[in-house]
């Protein structure tokens, strides 16, 4: 059986890993409080609360952060794997959580209740800054020094990659045209129904003319793999913070279904990107690649440049909306948390 400074390093190493919402820290200290208090489950018999956890975590979720947990079932079960919490560790934090009353529930709640006061900071800047004071090179970089912060950057990027290519597509009043040539009006004429409800031309109007959107896709998952941006006139748009290996970039291009990819990533990553990519074969698919300096650049001269006062406004006011949806005002004072009594609650060896 492990002793508490294991179970306690394994814990810390769980909320070290975790993303700013904390969605499985929280599971953990739903199990324990359901251990502690009302004394239906056994901590070294997974099954009595592998699946009914995941119900407990919620409900405290969509009362702290408005969301849920939407991440694979395969990935929320890894909670319990030996690399994580399993079992035998869940024992030794249910053993100390009972024996101080519920201190470690208090622990993992008041390291939610740290992140999300650091999180609120490096995102007030944003929130508060006009186009003439916003830097989008310090609004990233409050990340990267923030240790409690960094697992939230794959978002960050996202939404800083978005709000400026909607803005620019808004501003640019792009359009998309889809149109069929007339040597297929016979082919269209057979299926003039579908192509009416589907492609919106038919035999009488040859093309169709729409406002280019560009759509974040949402959830990003555990692996970091998979689309998260894509617009109505092709592009996919990938967005990568972190180093990748070979096995990374098989898994990221083999899930994204699209002809031409865009890419956003740091400086640094650029180059070994491109040797990955020559190695799997896949640098023809890759429309372009944008680094860090780009997007700098780029804002720099929506915010402060030529056009500034078609685009700064608009740009600060999407990447601020953008925010807000990602990032829900937390309520650590629910009525929940506060009626179990938390700031009451201590331990020296749980503080």
């Amino acid at each position: 059986m492990p002793d508490r400074s294991e179970a306690k390093k394994a814990l810390d190493s769980l909320i070290k890993k975790s993303r700013v919402h904390l969605y499985k820290p929280i599971q953990i200290a739903e199990i324990l409080y359901r251990d502690r208090v009302v004394k239906d489950i056994n901590l070294g018999h997974l099954e009595d609360y592998r699946t009914r956890s995941k119900k407990w975590r919620d409900a405290i979720s969509e009362e702290l952060l408005g969301r849920v947990c939407t991440s694979s079932a395969k990935f929320q079960d890894d909670l319990f794997n030996e690399t994580a919490i399993p079992p035998r560790i869940i024992e030794v934090l249910g053993e100390e959580n009972r024996r101080t009353n519920g201190a470690v529930e208090a622990y993992i709640y008041r390291l939610f209740s740290n992140k999300h006061s650091q999180l609120q900071q490096a995102l007030d800047y944003c929130l508060k800054s006009t186009p003439k004071d916003f830097y989008v090179k310090t609004f990233i970089d409050s990340f990267w020094n923030e240790p409690g912060l960094k697992r939230s950057l794959d978002k960050i990027y996202e939404i800083v990659v978005y709000a400026l290519f909607a803005t620019l597509v808004e501003t640019l009043d792009l359009q998309i045209k889809v149109s069929v040539d007339e040597s297929k009006i016979d082919v269209l004429n057979e299926f003039n129904d579908f192509a009416k409800m589907v492609m919106c031309i038919d035999n009488n109007n040859l093309y169709h003319i729409e406002d280019a959107h560009v759509y974040r896709v949402g959830v990003t998952n555990a692996a970091d793999r998979g689309l998260d941006m894509y617009s109505n006139w092709g592009p996919a748009i990938q967005i990568k913070h972190l180093s990748l290996d070979v096995e990374l970039a098989k898994n990221i291009v083999s899930s994204v279904s699209a002809d031409k990819v865009v890419i956003v990533c740091k400086d640094a990553e650029k180059d070994i990107i491109l040797s990955l990519l020559n190695q799997i074969g896949w640098k023809s698919h890759i429309q372009s690649i944008i680094t860090e300096t780009d997007l700098i650049l780029w804002y720099e001269k929506a915010l402060r440049g030529k056009y500034a006062s078609q685009m700064g406004e608009n740009l600060l006011l999407t990447l601020s909306a953008e925010i807000a949806e990602e990032f829900p005002s937390v309520d650590i004072a629910s009525p929940t948390i506060s009626s179990r009594g938390y700031e009451s609650v201590m331990d020296y060896y749980w503080t």
